[in-house]
């Protein structure tokens, strides 16, 4: 390939490809949360390697403020490098995960930008769809910008994102199953229908699955598990970036159209026979 035709091929218009939540733009497309990690010291390398922009934080599990003798993960994650955004895991009522943005802006110096989270059970953590709407018109009410994770169902989607949700979460499967992409029939009808972006939260196992999302037309990949419960942490963070990535430009590039028949590769006209 010439030099000339290296700077003006795909990867490079994909290098300046970036999506914006509420008020904020991002070059990344990979989320990854803070959980799960041995220590403080591989979740920083893992979320580093990850390339990610936003990092997402547990606010009813995770110091970053609130214990003044713990160790504070803002010291590995800086406000000053990376997004952050404060989610409410572990709530399963709307006031309870309402009042854990409020502490969240509190503790980030006014930080509007929540993943909100409003669990249905503890044994699946699916989400309680009821609870949500009625946390997420509360938060928005108050100045938030509410990223939120909600079910694959596509009407709830719709009203989600009327309400004036920045963004809409579906699960691809249960959070932390690593069982991939389950739905993603459903996941399409959502992407087709959204005017603000989509992206897969829960359910991502490996590489593949979230490249497989970016084909889909997801406009991001929010994990955790699947890069802390890894063998390698690190390195499945690696892997997730690029799969990402890759999942994106192909989306881009347009894939062939899919064939019931074989089609050959080679011309099969305009062969010279001696």
């Amino acid at each position: 390939m010439s030099e000339n035709a290296s700077t003006t091929t795909h990867p490079k218009p994909l290098l300046q490809d970036t999506f914006t939540v509420g008020s904020r733009t991002f070059s990344s497309r990979l989320l990854v949360g803070t959980g799960k990690y041995k220590d403080m010291a591989e979740t920083g390398e893992a979320i580093a390697a990850s390339g990610a922009e936003i990092v997402t934080v547990a606010i009813r599990r995770t110091n970053i403020g609130q214990n003044r003798n713990e160790p504070n993960l803002l010291d590995v994650i800086s406000p000053d490098k990376y997004t952050i955004l404060p989610n409410t895991a572990g709530c399963f009522d709307a006031e309870t995960a309402i009042r854990t943005c409020k502490l969240a802006r509190e503790l980030l110096g006014g930080h509007n930008l929540v993943k909100l989270e409003v669990l249905g059970d503890e044994k699946t953590l699916y989400p309680n769809v009821t609870e949500t709407l009625k946390a997420a018109q509360v938060l928005i009410d108050d100045g938030f910008e509410v990223m939120v994770y909600t079910s694959d169902d596509p009407i709830v989607a719709q009203e989600l994102e009327s309400m004036g949700c920045v963004a809409i979460m579906p699960l691809g499967s249960l959070i932390g199953s690593g069982l991939g992409l389950l739905n993603r029939h459903t996941l399409s009808l959502i992407i087709e229908n959204a005017n603000v972006p989509v992206l897969v939260d829960a359910g991502v196992g490996t590489a593949s699955d979230a490249a497989i999302a970016m084909e889909l037309g997801c406009d991001g990949v929010l994990m955790n598990s699947a890069i802390a419960n890894a063998q390698n942490p690190v390195m499945m963070a690696h892997a997730m970036k690029h799969g990402v990535w890759a999942g994106r430009a192909a989306f881009l590039a347009g894939r062939m159209p899919m064939r019931k028949m074989a089609t050959a590769s080679s011309p099969q006209t305009g062969y010279f026979f001696q």
